[in-house]
């Protein structure tokens, strides 16, 4: 009931960021980065789940499994691009509905871009975008009441699941967790910190932290990027001294499309979901996962626990059961915390590097001053205070 209205109001939403006016230079740099960090988070994701094989050893013997046999990797990507949108929206074909949206939308943002400013198609597109927010804000009220009511639910079938399973479901719920969180200090270590600011930018990682701890801080305690969103902005301008005509667009664009935390949550609860329920999942399966987490991840709000709607697409797009999805409730919110800090981390790492590319980050101020001082941060072209 609430997958697919949530995916094309909030991809609606991300496709109105994407306007011709903002992918210039700057934007498109980001865009694209953005969509390499998260590829990679959830290739992490799935390497570190085959690796620790979370779930295994329990049974989900209620769980429904499409056993059908999966398409070749050249017919999933076919699939892709929808024959019949309206059909792809009835049949729940995930990967053919964020496709569709994601081409109307930004189809939208040039039509708008061509009309004159006030025409009655450039009102018009205006109103469907309005109508895509209040929407979007509907469903989440919707799912925030699924939520209230949900935990009766999820008590059930948490005590239903240790009833049947025992003590055994204690070092699921465990693993899943150390999953989670090997695979995200890889991608913070590896991706953030080695790769985009000591190699790509020049400066210690010790330092950017110093000057997103608040940000970082305000993440795990609210699990909202959207809500950390103004302390990230202050951070941006203050302590990492990026130039607002970086980060005012790359931040809350970040804060639509890139999170690389929820991206590699769902491929590991992909592969939990299909330990449990005793199927093994090909190559060309779990290509669809990094396929459908990267494209769901752009339509996933910045709010908390929004993961669990798109989760339930993940797992439809490989057949696996949706019960998964109230097992892990439960945890979720601690979870969720993590995925938030990474994403939040991710967002101004980015940011840091697109202003470094384009002279619009000031390293002789903020918290890079000191790094200069002692060589241990490369002096960028200051920006323009």
């Amino acid at each position: 009931m609430i997958i697919v209205p949530i995916i094309v109001f909030t991809l609606l939403m991300a496709a109105e960021r994407l306007s011709p006016t903002n992918l210039g230079k700057i934007g498109g740099q980001t865009l694209l980065v953005y969509m390499v960090t998260t590829t990679v988070a959830i290739v992490i994701g799935l390497g570190i789940s085959n690796v620790m094989d979370p779930g295994s050893g329990i049974t989900l013997a209620s769980g429904n499994v499409n056993t059908e046999q999966a398409p070749s990797l050249g017919q999933q990507l076919l699939n892709i691009v929808p024959t019949n949108p309206i059909s792809a929206m009835a049949e729940g074909n995930i990967l053919a509905i964020i496709f569709f949206v994601l081409v109307f939308g930004i189809g939208m943002t040039l039509v708008r871009e061509e009309a004159d400013a006030d025409s009655s198609i450039r009102n018009g597109i205006d109103t469907i975008f309005e109508t895509a927010e209040a929407g979007a804000e509907v469903m989440f009220k919707v799912v925030w009441g699924i939520m209230e009511y949900g935990v009766i639910g999820v008590f059930a079938l948490m005590a239903a699941l240790f009833g049947e399973i025992g003590i055994e479901a204690i070092g699921a719920y465990a693993m899943l967790s150390l999953t989670l969180a090997i695979a995200i200090a890889l991608q913070m270590t590896i991706v953030y910190f080695l790769v985009i600011l000591r190699g790509l930018v020049g400066v210690s990682p010790l330092a950017f932290l110093r000057g997103t701890r608040e940000a970082l801080v305000t993440a795990l305690s609210i699990r909202s990027s959207s809500g950390t969103l103004p302390v990230s902005m202050s951070n941006a301008e203050d302590n990492l001294r990026i130039d607002e005509g970086v980060y005012s667009f790359s931040l809350p664009l970040g804060a639509t499309i890139n999170m690389d935390g929820t991206a590699m949550y769902l491929g590991i609860v992909a592969i939990f979901a299909a330990n449990i329920a005793g199927v093994s999942l090909t190559i060309t399966q779990q290509f669809a996962i990094l396929v459908t987490a990267l494209l769901a991840s752009v339509g996933t709000a910045g709010v908390p626990s929004a993961s669990l709607v798109m989760m339930a697409a993940v797992l439809t797009q490989v057949g696996l059961p949706l019960e998964v999805i109230a097992m892990i409730a439960g945890i979720d919110p601690f979870l969720d915390r993590l995925r938030t800090m990474n994403n939040v981390a991710g967002d101004l790492a980015v940011s840091t590097l697109i202003g470094k590319w384009n002279g619009a980050l000031d390293l002789t101020t903020g918290v890079w001053a000191d790094e200069v001082s002692t060589g241990d941060a490369i002096a960028g072209d200051p920006s323009t205070d």
